[in-house]
């Protein structure tokens, strides 16, 4: 059971490692931690939801909880329902980009503050250990099915400013933007959308839906150059992550989007904080302090750039892997919300993305590099030697920064791996540094092994 609880979440094989058995007792155990007395549930397109968000509800209403079902929708939907309605808590059944035999649930208090492996994830996962299992039961009692993809949906459309005619490519990946993407576009006649993948299907028949690998975009960037679009837009299952692609059909970097949108925010709100996650590119920094803001470094994950974004009363915060958070939305990850900021920016400027990215390119970056070691602690801690008159912290992992490049490396907090990334003034230096740092490694851990 211990295998299915992360950091972040809960998530493993359908239904061998979770099935309905389990998410019975899930649903019950988050019930009594909360002490909640409503809860509201939604679920992805997989396959396996539908009976594993039923389950959850028969364990949530065993432990004396009211449950709203909304049904099929999005991650940032679900933030969404818990805040609108005041519930106590929420789930969410997804597992978000990964292939369609995993499965999991978000899980969310008050406010949509989420469950995490600091705070409150160890605590369930020892009441689920420690309970008995919950035998199925008609759903009845305290029990209702609700939408609000309506307000939702009329909420996101508060947030557009349409300047000039766009043309825009939107790839669902088969997951939960599909439903949600259509109805905001039907609300923005200025913005012509072309659609693909549009219809949630738990089996992903066209690709995974992933946008950070390269190769789920590729028809997407093809049709952006095909059918002369501004930008192109991918989403990934839950609709909680995204990326871009320009109007040259090349892939724009996500810590890149993040300096974009804050220029927009910052153009409305001077003098504002906005956070990066700490593997983003200095441009990121330079950029909120150029346009007049607050930068702040944090480190990487959902919960806790959540929670810092409280702390600092930050307006928004970016994250290399695609997510990115809005005080607006209950400082909440919204894919869509940030196709509408880019949307924004991109409808009031006369240049074409590309070019509204090529500034930003000034640095030469690894992108994230995963290696496999067997000892993680021996590694950092020899890189830290080697480094060590450099500037260092440990706000995530070891962060080593030189005037001309900079290196973090951090552990995964699920498997034997390491993941590097490394920026430098140019491409030559990159290279050079990188083969620096790998060649330390490898003297350390001769069995390491960079992953695909």
């Amino acid at each position: 059971m211990g295998t299915i609880f992360k950091a972040y979440d809960i998530r493993g094989a359908y239904p061998d490692e979770l099935d309905e058995g389990m998410a019975r007792r899930i649903g019950a155990g988050f019930a009594r931690l909360l002490q909640a007395e409503t809860v509201v549930v939604g679920r992805d397109m997989r396959l396996s939801s539908p009976s594993l968000a039923e389950a959850f509800i028969e364990g949530a209403l065993a432990a004396g909880a009211s449950v709203v079902d909304i049904g099929m929708v999005s991650t940032p939907l679900l933030y969404h329902a818990i805040i609108d309605g005041g519930f106590d808590g929420g789930a969410m059944v997804t597992a978000s980009h990964l292939p369609g035999r995993m499965n999991g649930f978000k899980l969310c208090r008050a406010k949509a503050i989420p469950l995490s492996g600091d705070a409150g994830l160890p605590a369930l996962e020892r009441l689920v250990a420690e309970s008995p299992p919950v035998p199925p039961r008609p759903i009845t009692g305290p029990y209702r099915r609700d939408s609000v993809m309506e307000r939702y949906i009329g909420t996101l459309v508060s947030f557009v400013r349409p300047a000039r005619p766009l043309k825009v490519v939107v790839d669902a990946g088969s997951g939960m933007a599909g439903p949600e993407v259509p109805r905001l576009a039907a609300e923005i006649p200025a913005w012509t959308f072309i659609f693909r993948d549009m219809e949630p299907d738990g089996r992903f028949p066209d690709h995974i839906a992933n946008p950070l690998i390269p190769a789920t975009t590729r028809e997407l960037q093809a049709a952006v150059v095909r059918e002369q679009a501004d930008i192109g837009v991918a989403f990934d299952g839950d609709a909680d992550r995204c990326g871009f692609i320009d109007e040259a059909g090349n892939r724009v970097p996500e810590d890149l989007v993040t300096a974009l949108i804050a220029r927009v925010f910052l153009q409305r709100h001077p003098g504002a904080t906005i956070l990066y996650d700490l593997r983003s590119s200095r441009i990121v920094p330079e950029t909120i302090r150029q346009f007049g803001g607050r930068a702040v470094r944090c480190r990487v994950g959902h919960a806790f750039i959540k929670a810092q974004m409280r702390e600092e009363e930050a307006l928004f915060a970016g994250e290399l892997s695609g997510h990115y958070y809005y005080r607006d939305t209950g400082y909440t990850d919204n894919a869509v919300m940030t196709m509408i900021q880019l949307l924004n920016l991109l409808s009031g400027q006369q240049e074409p993305l590309s070019r509204l990215v090529a500034p930003l390119k000034k640095y030469a970056s690894t992108g994230e590099i995963n290696i496999r070691v067997t000892d993680k602690d021996a590694v950092l801690a020899g890189l830290e030697e080697r480094y060590g008159d450099a500037g260092i912290d440990h706000l995530d992992g070891l962060t080593v920064e030189y005037p001309s490049w900079w290196f973090n490396i951090r552990p995964s907090q699920t498997e034997p791996v390491l993941r590097l990334n490394l920026e430098a003034w140019d491409e030559e230096a990159m290279e050079m540094r990188k083969r620096e740092l790998l060649a330390a490694i490898s003297k350390t851990d001769p069995a390491m092994r960079i992953m695909e």
